[in-house]
């Protein structure tokens, strides 16, 4: 197989692992969002698996094109990614598992933040790396808009 193909299945197999590994440490837990009063806007339960998956699809490919490029900057880059991503794995454990809704807000206010800096560091690198994150950086502004909705609604 070519490297480059290799370097994209082996990326897009960790993100997807990454996720699968938190819905299934979490899927006990997932009963949580049809016992809490949600804001408006909240999206039945079965958009987020699908949603999920795309999203750590494009992650994958993303720093796939990061590490192929193989820019001086890729390791800080992708050490940037790998810190998200496992903030991203935490995050679920403590709303969902943990059921600490402020705290998680606040988590995901880091994990924004730490997105945000790796679509900067992306881009520095590879224009379509960076954008292929954007999808996340929405979806984590609207997780935000949820979380914090939840724990306003459920004090």
């Amino acid at each position: 197989m070519h490297k480059k193909t290799i370097s994209y299945v082996i990326s897009v197999a960790l993100a997807l692992i990454v996720g699968s590994a938190s819905a299934l440490l979490t899927s006990d837990s997932m009963d949580i969002y049809s016992s809490v009063q949600t804001p408006p806007l909240s999206p039945p339960s079965i958009v987020f698996p699908i949603v999920w998956t795309i999203l750590f699809t494009l992650m994958g490919i993303s720093a796939a094109r990061i590490y192929i490029a193989n820019d001086y900057q890729f390791s800080s880059a992708l050490i940037i990614y790998a810190v998200q991503l496992a903030m991203n794995f935490a995050w679920s454990l403590i709303f969902f598992n943990g059921r600490y809704f402020l705290f998680a807000f606040i988590w995901l206010l880091v994990l924004w933040v730490l997105i945000l800096t790796m679509i900067i560091k992306f881009y520095r690198i590879d224009k379509t790396a960076a954008l292929l994150q954007i999808p996340y950086l929405l979806w984590v502004t609207f997780a935000g808009y949820l979380n914090s909705g939840i724990y306003l609604r459920n004090r």
